[in-house]
């Protein structure tokens, strides 16, 4: 059985998910200097499992490089699980000048149509509801960071940063900030 046309199948899938992260990570290095508020993001389930992976792939690319083998799809999960996934986790979750970095991507502030928080023992989720797509994305606040977030959260939407408006008639007797 030829697995190679499968690998370089994969071999795609896994470009693509590296372009992305590297486009997320320039992002990234562009908006760090206007950020507000930031912190790391916590160590996915399988961190270490991930890691493991890359070490198995390098292994197994330097195997194949030394066998004179096709090694472009392991080469691509080898960048992704050893050098892309750890790198991602670099990039600062929070509120930034012009939106905020949920757990998933970046939000601007203008796209925000909606905010919901969630409390836990140790951390609080912000609920981040876009107004340009149906979706909600959401952000993991430590506990030390929510007292500052909420403040920030609410200052944004008294700059009109943010703005809840065109829901049922706005008869100017409601403020925005209450909503946080």
């Amino acid at each position: 059985m030829n697995v190679q046309p499968v690998l370089i199948l994969l071999g795609f899938g896994f470009l693509i998910a590296n372009t992305r992260l590297v486009v997320e990570y320039v992002r990234f290095l562009r908006r760090r200097r206007g950020a507000l508020l930031t912190w790391q993001p916590p160590k996915p389930p399988y961190y270490g499992l991930a890691l493991g992976i890359g070490v198995a792939l390098g292994m197994l690319v330097v195997y194949k490089l030394v066998s004179g083998r096709e090694v472009f799809g392991e080469l691509m999960m080898f960048v992704y699980y050893a050098y892309l996934f750890p790198l991602s986790r670099r990039i600062g979750r929070g509120f930034y000048e012009d939106g905020i970095w949920a757990d998933a991507t970046f939000i601007r502030y203008n796209e925000v149509g909606g905010v919901s928080w969630r409390e836990g023992e140790r951390d609080a989720t912000l609920l981040i509801i876009s107004r340009l797509r149906n979706l909600a994305r959401r952000l993991i606040v430590p506990g030390d960071k929510y007292g500052a977030a909420r403040r920030l959260l609410r200052d944004k939407i008294g700059e009109h940063a943010i703005h809840f408006g065109g829901l049922g008639l706005d008869l100017g007797e409601h403020d925005e900030r209450d909503a946080v």
